[in-house]
This record gives structure tokens, C-alpha cells and sequence, in this order.
């Protein structure tokens, strides 16, 4: 192996195990190498400069900006509470940064004496799930998890309810709640059928007595279409959509956008507005228009967020 065969793969270890949090484990059977050699691996690229560790001490400055902007999400939007994530090297870094904070929300709310949760789905209550199986630790998230909406696609994990509350129930103490329905149904009739199944009605009386839901934002549009042409027809357009909250879309001053042909199987509005605690988490790729949406629509009581779009619309 030449100098740059060998630098190219010291590069390439470095970036599994730093900017995409691959453990050495993982790296060594990626690389059909030992462990102990992924390890080697990583101090000769620290030894040759490839990797630079920063160690960096909050500034004053810096922790009184994050005071008032946390007291101006509370003035501006009503947020309760809110953790503002720094950028990472790379939107998958921020995400998982984020994600890990999905969870000690959870834990802290579990450690406050809550006990009936619900989950939304998405990238991020995806990425979410996934560190909860990677977690070296059983997780503590309340007695009871259920799904706030219908299950997306095969093949969709992240859109798939019930698979996101069957991974964290299983590294938790929770108890699962399934919803056996798809995320949308094509007509008023089959809605209303679904509707008087008594796995539904479970789910609801579930939905009653929730305490902590945890809901995605998310842009509009977005790769997802979510069935939004079938559902809405023109209406996002017409009524300026600019994010979602679940599988909701919200206007750019934070109405929500009803529509007669929407047909979605999630938590009413009415009960999601009478829930204790409301937490919005959104990825490092969510736009401030979308952000802001989510936000003013009234719904959000504690917010989990990239801290450089926070910063854009305060």
C-alpha cells in the first residue's frame, strides 16, 4: 500500500468513526479488519493530523445569548422549555446530537413522574428509535408508548409507527400500544370503519390520557409527499403550507390547513391541544419557514432544535 492508498483509508475510518458515530466494531467488519487495527487506524490519523480534536470552553458571551434566546422563544411562541442544538460537522452529526437529546427528554419527563407517552414518526423519532437500540443501557420511558399516527409504506422504517414504538419499547420499561391502520385511508367510509375497530378505539382512549407526545416538524414540501395531492388537492398551495407537525400541514402564519378529503388516520387536534406536554423535535435540515409554522401554530409547549435555525427566527 503507497502513502495516499494508505492516507485515503485513515480518512475513511476517521469519517465512520467521527462525523457518522460508527463504532470500531462496526468499522472493523465494514472493513473486514480487527478491531484493535481500527483502533491503530484512528490514532495514526491524529498522530498525521488528519484528525484534530478542539476542546472549547463555553464563553460567557456565548451562554448569555443562549439565556435570551431561550426567553425569547418563551415571549415570542410561548416555548416552556427548549434545548438548542449546536451544528456538528455534518447534518447527520447534528441529528444524532439532537436525537440523543429526544431521549433524555423522554427520561426526564419518565424521572418527573409521567408515565403515558406517545410518538410521532419521521427521520428524527427514527433516528431516535435507533439509538435507543444502540443504547449500552435500558431506557426509562414511562409505563406505557403509543403511536400518534397510522403506519406509513412498506419499507418506509421511519414512517412505520408501530416499528419505532415496538424498537424503544423493547430497550425500555414501556409498555407498547399498537395501531394496526394505515397512515391514510382513501375515503370517508373506510375512515369511519377503522374508526369503530376496537384496536382504534384502544389507541384513542390512549391518546385521552397521554401525558408527554413527542412530534416531528417537518418542511413542506418535503421528500415524502405524504399523499398531500390526494388529501389537499391544491389547498397547501392556496393556503400557503409551510410545515408540518405529525401528518398536519401548517400555514405560514400557523393555521392548520383542513381539507374535506383528508382522510388521515393520527391524534385529533382537539386532544394533542389538551396534552400536558407537547414536545416538537426537528433535523438539522428543517428550514426557519417551516420552524416558524409549527411554532406559532400553538401546539408546540417545549421545542428540541438546531440552535443556528432558532437563531433565524427570533
Amino acid at each position: 500500500m503507497n502513502r495516499k492508498q494508505k492516507i485515503k483509508r485513515l480518512v475513511a475510518v476517521a469519517r465512520l468513526y467521527y462525523e457518522e458515530d460508527r463504532t470500531q466494531n462496526e468499522i472493523a467488519q465494514m472493513l473486514d479488519i480487527s478491531r484493535p487495527m481500527v483502533s491503530r487506524l484512528l490514532k495514526e490519523a491524529k498522530k498525521m493530523g488528519i484528525v484534530t480534536i478542539e476542546i472549547s470552553e463555553p464563553e460567557e458571551d456565548n451562554m448569555e445569548e443562549r439565556t435570551s434566546m431561550l426567553e425569547l422563544l418563551h415571549q415570542k411562541y410561548g416555548i416552556r422549555r427548549a434545548v438548542l442544538i449546536k451544528s456538528g460537522v455534518s447534518n447527520q452529526i447534528t441529528d444524532r446530537d439532537i436525537a440523543q437529546e429526544g431521549i433524555y427528554c423522554l427520561e426526564r419527563f419518565a424521572d418527573e413522574g409521567k408515565t403515558r407517552f406517545g410518538i410521532g414518526w419521521g427521520h428524527m423519532i427514527g433516528e431516535i428509535a435507533n439509538q435507543t437500540e444502540k443504547s449500552s443501557r435500558p431506557l426509562h420511558l414511562g409505563s406505557s408508548l403509543c403511536p400518534l399516527i397510522g403506519n406509513g409504506g412498506a419499507g418506509l422504517k421511519n414512517y412505520h409507527s408501530n416499528e419505532l414504538v415496538r424498537s424503544m419499547s423493547e430497550h425500555s420499561q414501556a409498555e407498547p400500544v399498537f395501531l394496526y391502520t394505515p397512515a391514510y385511508m382513501t375515503n370517508e367510509q373506510d375512515l369511519r370503519l377503522i374508526k369503530n375497530l376496537k384496536n382504534y378505539q384502544e389507541v384513542y382512549q390512549a391518546w385521552q390520557r397521554l401525558e408527554v407526545a413527542l412530534v416531528n416538524i417537518g418542511n413542506f414540501p418535503s421528500s415524502q409527499d405524504f399523499a398531500s395531492r390526494a388529501r389537499y388537492g391544491n389547498l397547501l398551495e392556496e393556503e400557503k403550507a409551510a410545515g408540518r407537525i405529525l401528518n398536519y400541514f401548517v400555514g405560514s402564519d400557523g393555521h392548520v390547513i383542513r381539507s374535506e378529503s383528508d382522510y388521515a388516520v393520527q391524534i385529533p387536534l382537539t386532544l394533542l391541544k389538551k396534552t400536558e406536554h407537547v414536545v416538537g423535535i426537528c433535523s438539522a435540515s428543517i428550514t426557519p419557514g417551516a420552524l416558524t409554522a409549527a411554532l406559532k401554530s400553538g401546539y408546540i409547549h417545549e421545542l428540541i432544535a438546531p440552535e443556528n435555525i432558532v437563531k433565524k427566527i427570533l
